[in-house]
């Protein structure tokens, strides 16, 4: 995961390190996001001194509001229950009183009266609606207080980097409803956090708004909060004036609703994998946020709600059958931003696609190199594969003609800057001191190791981005042909299997079964049994004969954990199942190698992973797949073990589900031929059914019906629109 480095091993713990001295999901279960903001909540919906930890209401990698607490005469409430609701889009808590004393004197008891929060984001406003109930007999009198704060925290100060000086923080009260909050950044923007109530609070301060109530029995009332998040406000800008609860509300729903029409739907007759699949494209449309070159994935909060260039790619191609508009936005969006210059402190070169962008207050003043950073060797040969594919998907020849200026230009950085020795294979070595150590995609400081446990000295040449560079010269070579580039399409499919013969030569293994984690600087290989070498299959790279001894290799139990596969096996020199990528066990990863190996036609290593993934989503609350988990084993009667700092939802571990299915099915979209082509194709054991409504293939469509059979799998056509056939081979 770009930028965000972690170590298990503390002499080598990087200047980005995220700083973990509390698990998210224990203190902060409850999120939501829309567009460029994000925010997590307790159970109760408060946030009560969040310190370094990413509580909060943020914006753009700010946090506009550290502290938010509901009070009940002077006590806490006592919390029913809270979840956020199936689209994602309003986080609700059902509360009572606690039971309260004067003295000795029970003045009111308990579960008598009840509070409902209801919470949600729109357009950078966070709005809430607390709605009390008096379920005595008696009329009660109450008192509700909300205290509330903002620190303007960076979101890289939250995750442990000391600055050296600050802006400067100030407040006022504007009329009787209504709080700001000012922070003059040394950036010179002028960020603010506004609060409005409504109605108007019995009492207001800078840091808390008081209500007295008189409720009837059966009667009810309800306060209005709304927290405005914004920054350099235009000069003689109206006042802002804050909407009624309902007309955001209804919004909310509306884009959500419409944000799931990305592409095709998927059902099933399993009611949990249903769950599972309509988390998933919830969790998507949530993440997806609207660039000025169409929808792109955030890569996933609380540490990563920004767009990444590897994520946003990977996304897209995990979602490629099922939502090409997703990445037609992907492949846009990095175009727009491909560097164009030499910039050592940014890693930047001509051609390069982009590894994040951040827009806080740090990254603009350089305090972090993250404002437009190109530090992941992966994402360019992705952009030129993605494209390949997404242009074998759509046949869209106007955005492959708009892009292929941005394709040469990422193919000429994979040959001049890339492969920065002249042996064929891309490496890479970061340019500044404040770079990322590690730019593939396990990019913590201790990620590539030899056997014997010692890191690897650059510059390094993994074995997965030569699987990518493989796929991406042989798709560029099919897209070059289809404009009419002969003489350049035969130049790039004979680069591609020079570098397949190159690559069989020097990464195979043979004693460990697999593909080499990489080579170092010195061109030794690094015999490191880890998952990367199963992406490489994803590719097509790899001969059927090692392929299958990949799979072989993949599926023995140092790398399966009955989860998922691990990212290192188990008895390797560097192994931590707690670790962030030495041991643990990553969805996507995981997605990446079973369509590597449906691909073979290895099924059994596909159902393996889908399988162990799915158990695994049955214990995760909302079954939601986090960023990862640990890799211990499984264990009979036990739930996976939770990583403490995990994102959930994030956007490449959300849609994994969807390429599992793919992976199962065999499934290929191909618009050349107007075929969907199925190769072998396989439900799991739990999938008995699945039904894929408006599966489109340029202006036609089909609903499809897949069952599973005794003697296989059936696919039905339930409806067709327009040109498009149905081919199912074994």
């Amino acid at each position: 995961m770009g930028a965000e480095i972690l170590s298990d091993s503390p002499d080598i713990i990087s200047t980005f390190y995220i700083q973990a001295t509390e698990s998210i999901q224990e203190r902060w279960p409850r999120t939501l996001k829309q567009g460029d903001s994000f925010a997590l909540f307790d159970a109760l919906g408060d946030v009560i001194e969040p310190g370094l930890s990413p509580g909060g209401l943020f914006h753009d990698d700010t946090r506009h509001l550290s502290e938010l607490q509901l009070m009940l005469d002077g006590q806490r409430p006592l919390l029913l229950s809270s979840s956020v609701e199936s689209d994602n889009v309003v986080f609700t808590a059902d509360l009572s009183n606690p039971d309260i004393w004067q003295g000795d004197r029970l003045v009111l008891p308990r579960e008598v009266l009840h509070l409902r929060r209801s919470r949600f984001l729109w357009k950078g406003s966070c709005y809430e609606r607390i709605a009390i109930r008096n379920f005595d007999v008696h009329a009660l009198p109450c008192w509700i207080s909300v205290n509330f704060a903002a620190d303007f925290a960076d979101l890289f100060e939250i995750r442990g980097i000391e600055r050296a000086r600050r802006g400067q923080v100030s407040s006022a009260i504007l009329g009787r409803s209504r709080v700001l909050f000012r922070y003059s950044g040394l950036d010179h923007v002028e960020r603010r956090t506004e609060i409005a109530f409504n109605p108007t609070p019995r009492h207001l301060a800078r840091n808390q708004a008081l209500y007295a109530l008189q409720l009837g029995p059966g009667e009810q009332a309800a306060i209005v909060m709304t927290v405005r998040a914004s920054a350099n406000p235009a000069p003689g800008r109206k006042s802002w004036q804050p909407s009624n609860f309902s007309a955001p509300y209804r919004a909310a729903r509306r884009a959500a609703k419409n944000g799931t029409q990305l592409g095709g739907r998927v059902t099933s007759r399993n009611e949990f994998a249903n769950r599972m699949l309509a988390r998933a494209a919830a969790d998507l449309t949530m993440l997806v946020g609207q660039t000025p070159q169409g929808p792109y994935p955030y890569a996933g909060t609380p540490w990563f709600s920004t767009p990444f260039g590897r994520d946003g790619l990977i996304t897209a191609l995990e979602m490629l059958w099922l939502a090409p508009n997703l990445a037609k936005g992907v492949l846009r969006f990095l175009a727009a931003n491909q560097a164009t210059k030499v910039d050592p402190a940014s890693d930047a070169e001509p051609g390069k696609i982009l590894h994040e962008t951040r827009r806080s207050e740090m990254a603009a003043l350089g305090e972090v190199p993250f404002g437009y950073y190109y530090g992941s060797i992966d994402s360019t040969p992705l952009f030129v594969l993605l494209a390949a594919r997404y242009f074998d998907r759509t046949g869209d020849r106007a955005t492959l003609e708009a892009l292929w200026p941005n394709i040469e230009a990422a193919l000429g950085w994979i040959d001049n800057y890339g492969d920065r020795d002249g042996d064929g294979f891309v490496e890479y070595a970061r340019a500044s001191s404040d770079g990322l150590t590690n730019q593939g995609w396990k990019d913590s400081a201790d990620s590539v190791m030899h056997a014997d446990g010692m890191l690897a000295r650059g510059p390094i040449a993994l074995c997965e981005v030569q699987a990518y560079v493989y796929a991406a010269k042989k798709g560029a070579a099919r897209m070059a042909r289809a404009l009419g580039h002969h003489a350049r399409a035969e130049a790039l499919a004979i680069s591609a299997e020079a570098l397949r013969l190159a690559f069989e030569r020097d990464f195979w293994c043979e004693q460990i079964g697999l593909y080499a984690l990489a080579l170092d600087g010195d061109k030794k290989p690094c015999r490191v049994r880890s998952s990367n070498a199963g992406q490489v299959l994803f590719s097509g790279i790899a001969s059927p004969e090692r392929a299958a001894r990949v799979a072989g290799t993949l599926l023995m139990p140092e790398m399966a954990s009955g989860w998922g596969i691990r990212t290192l096996a188990s008895d390797a020199a560097r192994f931590n199942p707690m670790s962030y990528h030495n041991g643990s066990v990553w969805p996507h990863d995981n997605a990446l190698i079973a369509l590597g190996l449906s691909r073979y036609g290895l099924k059994r290593g596909t159902h393996a992973i889908f399988e162990g993934l799915f158990a695994a989503l049955l214990h995760m609350d909302m079954m939601r797949l986090p960023e990862l988990f640990c890799g211990f084993a499984r264990r009979r009667g036990a739930a996976p073990t939770l990583y403490p700092v995990a994102c959930s939802p994030q956007a490449w571990a959300s849609v994994a589900p969807f390429a599992l299915l793919q992976a199962s099915l065999g499934l290929r979209c191909d618009f050349a031929s107007r075929e969907l082509r199925f190769h072998n194709p396989e439900l799991p054991a739990f999938l008995g059914e699945v039904r894929i409504a408006d599966l489109r293939l340029g202006e036609a469509s089909v609903d499809l019906r897949i069952k599973r059979q005794k003697k296989g799998t059936e696919v039905a056509v339930l409806s067709r629109r327009g040109d498009i056939a149905i081919k199912i081979t074994q």
